[in-house]
Order: structure tokens, then C-alpha cells, then sequence
């Protein structure tokens, strides 16, 4: 699988080769495949820009999600999509709430980003809950593989 980070942010330290793994881990505990997925964190200020362009709302927001394919194409491969992930939200979320911490926050938002692109919604309450139930059994299993630190 081609995974894909960028970091254009200066806000929360990223490690790389840390995300790649928790992208990957993420999608094969999923039950899902892919041959591409991008994740790029960028500024509060290019978050804003691109959730204007795409979604009519110049506000901030985690993460954006552009899926490419809901199958295999002609040749056979099938690219996830695109993650845009601000961690300067992170940062504003965890100073109001003092349980969270960044860096976990973040990978919240890298999960949250990636469920999107493998079919999941959180449109209406139905969905949202079925969202968050997917996100906290992944956080766990990352947990467990020892992906994330608690106080990291």
C-alpha cells in the first residue's frame, strides 16, 4: 500500500513513520484494502481556506476527507482518498479539555479522516454513533499495539 504523509503544519510535532503505521493498522483493522491513501496536516489558515472552497464555511474544522473510489478501478487498484487533518484544532480542543492531549487528539482526527474514506458518515445521530463507536474501538486497538501512548 502506498501511504502517503505530508506535514505542512509546524503547530504538533508528527512522526512520520508513526502515522504511516497507525494508516495502515487502521485500514486492515477495518477489514478494508487499498493500494493509496494521502494524509496531509496542514495550518489552521489553509484549513479554513480549503473548508471554504469545498464546503461554502470559511470556519476551522479537524479534518476533511476527499474519498476517490468506493471499488476497485479498471486496473484493479483502489485509491482511499485524501485526509486533510489540522492539528492547530487539536490544540484548541485539548487546552478547553484538559483529559485530552494533542498528539492523541491528532490521531483522532487521522481515524475520524480515514472511516470517512472507507464509508463511514456522521450526518444524522444514527451515523454519528456508529462513527464514534468505530473511533474509540480503534484508538483501543491502537492502544494495544502499542501505536499510542497514553500522556505521549
Amino acid at each position: 500500500m502506498q501511504i502517503t504523509v505530508k506535514n505542512k503544519q509546524k503547530d504538533v510535532p508528527i512522526s512520520i513513520p508513526q502515522i504511516k503505521k497507525i494508516i495502515s493498522t487502521v485500514i486492515s483493522f477495518e477489514g478494508q484494502t487499498a493500494d493509496e491513501v494521502s494524509v496531509t496536516f496542514i495550518s489552521d489558515k489553509e484549513m479554513c481556506r480549503m473548508h471554504a472552497d469545498y464546503f461554502d464555511d470559511p470556519s476551522s474544522t479537524d479534518c476533511i476527507s476527499f474519498p476517490m473510489d468506493d471499488s476497485m478501478d479498471v486496473v484493479g487498484l483502489r485509491c482511499l482518498g485524501d485526509v486533510f487533518v489540522c492539528p492547530a484544532t487539536a490544540l484548541a480542543y485539548t487546552a478547553m479539555h484538559s483529559e485530552s492531549n494533542p498528539k492523541e487528539e491528532v490521531i483522532l482526527y487521522v481515524i475520524h479522516g480515514l472511516l470517512h474514506l472507507m464509508g463511514y458518515d456522521d450526518i444524522d445521530s444514527k451515523d454519528r454513533a456508529k462513527m464514534r463507536r468505530a473511533e474509540k474501538r480503534h484508538l483501543n486497538h491502537l492502544r494495544e499495539e502499542g501505536l499510542i501512548i497514553s500522556g505521549e
